[in-house]
């Protein structure tokens, strides 16, 4: 009886030891499964957030492509502008000016309805020998208008060329002085033709542009060179005073002087002046003085021609 009884005890005490075992290893099992688990997760929420910081930069650089896009496009709206105001200044510059002045059979120049009357013409003539683009600049820098009268003799080069189109691109006007500057009473018909015409058209092959203005050398017009001059739309035109070929006057301040102070200024002046040295050196003078006599100056455009 004993025995069976300690048989009993013995199984019983073996059975229990399997359980516990058995729920031990379940246990470690799931650890390992949680382990897993957890690893996995761990991979997942790596890869989850790597996959969530890549679009970040890929935002970024959309960003920055859609400003740079926006940046292009303001630069292209912004030089859009420009050439549109470009364009206006042109369309502008190229309508016509209602004529404010007429010339005289004197030379004057006359005012138009109400017009400004104190009002005097600056013109230089054989341009452009040696000093004339200075003469333009020191008007420019006056903003003091006039009428550059050129020589073809003086436009033989590309550099002498050049010279007339950036005074004309200086807002001066550019007139027809003959090709050589001969006497046209002592030429003949063709003669006369050939120192007109061709220069006409050299001018316009420098500046675009066919002269309005025709001064012959001297100031000896004949009766073919004014219908020449009518029928290419060019007014003749002479002068009311000059002075700087004179002997006397070939210095800085005689010349500033009497183009200032000579009795001969009046209303409407049509002022000779010529591409020389001394011209050029009193030429701050001469526009200053003029205006502290109050007189403005006629703009070229102004002037009604043919």
């Amino acid at each position: 009886m004993k025995k069976t009884i300690s048989l009993l005890i013995l199984i019983f005490v073996l059975t229990a030891c399997g359980q516990n075992q058995t729920t031990s290893g379940n246990t470690n099992g799931d650890q390992d499964k949680n382990k897993v688990q957890e690893s996995t997760q761990d991979n997942n929420t790596s890869s989850s957030n790597q996959e969530s910081e890549e679009p970040k930069d890929n935002e970024g650089q959309t960003e920055e492509a859609s400003s740079n896009e926006e940046s292009i496009e303001e630069d292209n709206d912004n030089e859009t502008k420009a050439e549109k105001i470009e364009e206006e200044k042109e369309e502008t510059s190229k309508e016509p000016v209602e004529p404010k002045y007429e010339l005289t059979k004197n030379w004057d120049l006359k005012p138009i309805g109400d017009a400004e009357e104190k009002v005097v013409l600056l013109t230089i003539d054989d341009a452009p020998d040696k000093h004339a683009l200075d003469m333009a600049k020191t008007l420019k820098e006056l903003d003091a208008p006039a009428i550059f009268f050129v020589n073809g003799h003086f436009m033989d080069t590309e550099e002498e060329k050049n010279t007339v189109k950036k005074i004309h691109e200086m807002g001066f006007a550019i007139g027809n002085h003959t090709m050589d500057h001969k006497n046209l009473r002592n030429l003949s018909k063709e003669e006369q033709k050939a120192q007109i015409l061709p220069l006409s058209d050299l001018i316009e092959e420098v500046i675009g542009t066919r002269p309005i203005f025709f001064r012959a050398p001297h100031g000896a017009n004949t009766d073919y060179s004014t219908q020449t001059s009518l029928d290419e739309d060019m007014l003749v035109m002479n002068w009311t005073y000059g002075y700087d070929w004179n002997q006397e006057y070939m210095t800085e301040e005689a010349i500033a002087d009497i183009m200032v102070n000579t009795n001969l200024l009046h209303n409407g002046a049509n002022l000779l002046m010529h591409d020389r040295e001394w011209t050029a050196k009193g030429l701050d003078d001469i526009v200053k003085g003029l205006r502290d006599k109050g007189y403005s100056f006629v703009r070229p455009e102004e002037i009604k021609t043919p």
